[in-house]
């Protein structure tokens, strides 16, 4: 069941009333408020964390219970989920969990990382009568927070078709792109668009500030045309007032991007301005915004930077 409608996941809410067992691993920014929504939704929800005082916070929130180490928290649970940081956590994480899983269990992966370890995992749980999910995420920290995140998928139609219901309680919408790695190839797609579209966009606003244009009636005008983006709608105000707290940070960033560079040096494509854009990017870093979120791309643009 694939779809990216708006509709989806309100569509979905309402399939399977029965509630399932789910453990949840990675608590992070993105983590600790999906496993919140899984909570929220009814599903009985185990969570795990490196750092226990997370997972003692998101019990204090929501109702679940946490897990001392992987296996427990995914032993016995139909869906595991994670949201780590990069493909080496991915690695630790499914090495302790696909042993310790259920036969015909799920493991959704919503970590942005490489489409050749979500190949690796989804062979290492066939073996084992398992089945794995990449779907990484987009709609940020905002998204995951107001449950309305979209989704793109890698990995078998049943499998998604299962699991569809359950990840509606924190989407919106989501596609089931194609096999294994599917889902994080479309995540570096996703990657690839926004970094251009938020250099645009940075640019256009400090070009209106040094011709002397008000920005607020230059936004006005051209966000109804052609050059409307999210970007442009959510985040201009915010980067003419300097200010860099809303949302993904350029650490985050500068991760996916590499690992779409280090794709496209494998598949030959021309990857010109993404290469481009992810050194502005480094700018950043040096100018110690590291943490800051990739709108702060115009930061590097302003008089004096």
């Amino acid at each position: 069941m694939a779809g990216s409608a708006a509709s989806w996941a309100k569509q979905l809410r309402g399939v399977g009333e029965a509630m399932a067992k789910c453990a949840f691993v990675g608590l992070g920014v993105m983590g600790f408020p999906m496993a919140g929504h899984l909570a929220k939704a009814g599903h009985e929800v185990v969570v795990f964390n490196r750092n226990a005082e997370k997972s003692a916070r998101w019990i204090a929130e929501y109702r679940g219970r946490a897990a001392r180490t992987i296996g427990d928290a995914v032993g016995g649970a139909e869906f595991v989920f994670m949201c780590v940081g990069s493909d080496k956590d991915v690695a630790e994480v499914a090495a302790a969990a696909l042993p310790a899983m259920a036969p015909g269990a799920i493991l959704v992966d919503h970590t942005t990382a490489s489409a050749d370890i979500a190949g690796t995992l989804a062979d290492r749980a066939e073996t084992l009568g398992l089945h794995f999910i990449d779907a990484p995420v987009s709609g940020g920290q905002a998204g995951a927070e107001s449950g309305k995140l979209t989704l793109m998928a890698g990995g078998t139609q049943g499998a998604f078709d299962r699991a569809a219901p359950i990840l509606a309680s924190y989407s919106k919408a989501a596609t089931l792109i194609g096999g294994p790695g599917a889902g994080q190839l479309c995540k570096m797609v996703n990657q690839i668009c926004i970094a251009g579209v938020v250099q645009g966009v940075a640019e256009g606003l400090a070009f209106a500030k040094a011709a002397d244009l008000d920005p607020a009636k230059v936004i006005a005008a051209i966000s109804q045309g052609a050059a409307q983006s999210w970007q442009m709608e959510n985040r201009w105000k915010t980067m003419v007032a300097g200010e860099f707290k809303f949302g993904f940070a350029v650490d985050w960033m500068r991760k996916d991007l590499g690992i779409a560079l280090e794709e496209a040096a494998r598949n030959g494509s021309a990857l010109e301005l993404t290469r481009l854009v992810d050194q502005f990017y480094a700018d950043i870093q040096k100018m110690g915004g590291g943490r800051w979120d990739t709108s702060s791309l115009i930061a590097r643009l302003e008089p004096g930077k």
